[in-house]
C-alpha cells in the first residue's frame, strides 16, 4: 500500500483547500479496495488449500470428470459398462475424501467460513455485512452429503444418470470452493470456462433435495 500514497502526495494539489483530480481520487479508492480484497483472498485460499492438501480431491475430480466424458462417448456398450463400473469406485473415494473436508472444514471459526452474497469481491465484507454471509461449513457438509447420495442411489438409475447427478453435484462443490475464496462471480465464470455449464444449468441439474437445501441456505 506504500506505493498508493507515494502515487496520492504526488497528485495533491498544492493549492489550498483544493484536493486532486476527484477521478484520481476513485482511481485511488479502487486501487485500494482491489488490493485489500486481494490480500484477503489470499487468507481463503490458503486456509480452504490447507484443508485440501490432505485429500486427493481435485485429481479425484479430474478423473471423475475424463472416465465420463469417456463413456459418454464411447460407441461400444460393452466397454461403455466397463468404464462405468470402473468410475463407481473413484465416485465413492471422491465422496468419502469430501466427507473428511466438511468434518475437519467444520472446525474453522464462523466468521473465516463465511462467504459473501455478493457477485463482487469486497474487502472484508463479510465482517461489515455478516446478514449478508453464508456459512461456508454448512454449504461443505450439504455438498458431502450430496454427493454420498448420488454414490448410492437406487440400483435401478443407469450408470448414466447416476454419473450426470454426480457431475452436477461435483460442479456445484467446486462452485463454492472457488466462491469461497474469490466470488460468486469469479465462481461462475469458472465453471463456465471450466466445464461450459452455466451455474444456473448445473444447480437445475443436482438431485432435488440437493437443490431445495442448497437454496434454502442461500436464502
Amino acid at each position: 500500500m506504500r506505493w498508493v500514497l507515494h502515487f496520492a502526495l504526488f497528485y495533491w494539489n498544492p493549492s489550498p483547500g483544493v484536493l486532486m483530480e476527484p477521478l484520481v481520487l476513485l482511481l485511488m479508492a479502487l486501487v485500494g479496495l482491489r488490493l485489500l480484497a486481494m490480500r484477503e483472498q489470499r487468507v481463503r485460499i490458503a486456509l480452504l488449500g490447507e484443508h485440501l492438501a490432505r485429500h486427493q480431491i481435485e485429481k479425484l475430480m479430474q478423473s471423475v470428470v475424463q472416465g465420463s466424458l469417456r463413456a459418454l462417448g464411447e460407441a461400444d456398450l460393452e466397454r461403455q459398462a466397463s468404464i462405468w463400473s470402473m468410475l463407481e469406485s473413484t465416485q465413492a473415494e471422491l465422496s468419502q475424501q469430501v466427507s473428511a473436508l466438511a468434518l475437519a472444514f467444520a472446525n474453522v471459526p464462523e466468521l473465516d467460513a463465511r462467504i459473501s452474497k455478493l457477485p463482487l469481491a469486497l474487502p472484508y465484507a463479510t465482517r461489515w455485512w455478516p446478514t449478508l454471509c453464508i456459512d461456508a461449513r454448512k454449504l461443505i457438509s450439504l455438498h458431502a452429503h450430496a454427493l454420498l447420495q448420488a454414490v448410492q442411489a437406487d440400483p435401478g438409475v443407469s450408470p448414466k444418470s447416476r454419473a450426470f447427478t454426480f457431475m452436477a453435484e461435483l460442479f456445484l462443490f467446486q462452485h463454492t470452493c472457488h466462491w469461497f475464496c474469490r466470488s460468486r462471480l469469479v465462481a461462475s465464470a469458472r465453471l463456465m470456462a471450466r466445464h461450459q455449464t452455466a451455474y444456473a444449468q448445473v444447480l437445475a441439474s443436482v438431485a432435488a433435495p440437493t437443490r431445495q437445501a442448497y437454496q434454502a441456505l442461500l436464502a
